[in-house]
């Protein structure tokens, strides 16, 4: 088979990496194509994927819709030349409407409810759209739901096993208390009217008490912060994550990251209560905490550091919640190798995708 699959962003490359390794080692030919946006090419390098660029991202709303245009142009382009069987990536409307236009089922995938532009222009074009089991938003007859969550993809066990080595190159000893915090640009489409942290600079100080605390940053910092960002690689990022004592930040998809590793994790948006992964996180697995206040997420961080259980108390949620999971890889192999006989027996029998999805991959 001949599968097209887009990345728009870094948080895609880690989503579909395992799929496409193991979709590559089933002798699938597989196209990437690819937008520049923060890291995402640099992570496409490190894990040694052959890929096209077909976009870029520039900090301008006005671009957002020229580059639409672009894509769509570079989608028809390539589409007609590859000629894939299944084109499939988060949910894009430029790939949605060339596959429709070029007669390609359009498989994508969805996790952010409030990201309506995406949604309104892709689904009238998509054949299939994979959420969440918590996914809030009903999308009609296309959606299938699946009971895990993006990061489920990349970092259950069956997918990532945590490397130590990154504590040495950060000159961090094992045991060492640090908090990881990140700061996202707000460009995104689906980030309009939003906010996160508004005193930076004091979070940081008054986080530093407690541990190392290292910054991940979309924009460009603060000078008094600038110290404080981290130099390692983005890819080993994970690996930091698992190793902390605690994140705290604006980024949604860091925060669910670190939830998903075991470690506690404190989410700070005006987006709080939009999206049914965060909820269920909180409400049910008591992973991570959201706030729209960075004051009320501060008082509830410095608890969570004051408690030298802690990280032992969120290994234990960790295990529950991947008692009541599936590898989301494995179902996504299943799903596409098997369309569209996969999306009749999802409606019928959605119980198929705990056994498909219950044979361990190699790591990574």
């Amino acid at each position: 088979m001949r599968i097209l699959f887009s990345v728009s962003h870094p948080a895609h490359v880690h989503l579909f990496k395992n799929t496409i390794w193991k979709l590559q080692d089933h002798n699938h030919d597989i196209l990437i194509c690819a937008r520049k946006k923060e890291v995402t090419i640099d992570l496409l390098k490190k894990y040694g994927f052959t890929y096209t660029v077909i976009s870029e991202t520039k900090p301008s709303r006005v671009h957002l819709v020229a580059e639409q245009m672009q894509r769509v142009m570079r989608f028809r382009s390539i589409v007609g030349e590859f000629k894939p069987d299944l084109s499939i990536s988060m949910m894009d409307p430029s790939l949605a409407f060339v596959s429709r236009l070029m007669g390609v089922p359009y498989i994508c995938l969805a996790d952010t409810e409030h990201a309506r532009a995406s949604i309104n222009g892709a689904l009238p074009f998509t054949k299939a759209v994979l959420t969440p089991s918590c996914f809030s938003k009903e999308m009609g007859p296309k959606q299938i739901r699946y009971n895990g969550y993006h990061e489920l993809a990349y970092l259950h066990p069956n997918r990532f096993t945590p490397n130590p080595a990154i504590l040495t190159e950060l000159d961090l000893a094992g045991g060492d208390p640090f908090i990881i915090v990140r700061f996202v640009s707000w460009q995104a489409s689906h980030d309009v009217g939003q906010h996160g942290i508004r005193d930076k600079v004091g979070l940081v100080k008054a986080l530093e008490q407690y541990g190392r605390v290292l910054i991940t940053s979309e924009g460009a910092l603060p000078p008094e912060l600038q110290p404080y960002q981290i130099r390692a690689s983005p890819e080993k990022l994970h690996d930091l994550l698992y190793y902390a004592t605690l994140y705290v930040g604006e980024g949604g998809t860091t925060a669910s990251e670190a939830a998903v590793l075991g470690t506690p994790s404190i989410y700070v948006s005006s987006l709080v209560g939009t999206m049914g992964n965060f909820i269920e996180l909180e409400e049910t697995y008591g992973l991570l905490y959201s706030f729209t206040d960075s004051s009320a997420a501060l008082g509830r961080a410095i608890e969570i550091l004051q408690d030298p259980k802690s990280k032992d108390k969120w290994g234990a949620k960790r295990d529950r919640l991947l008692a009541d999971k599936i590898d989301v890889t494995a179902f996504m192999i299943w799903f596409i190798e098997n369309y569209p006989q996969s999306f009749t027996e999802m409606k019928e029998r959605p119980e198929v995708q705990h056994s498909c999805a219950s044979i361990p991959g190699d790591a990574s």
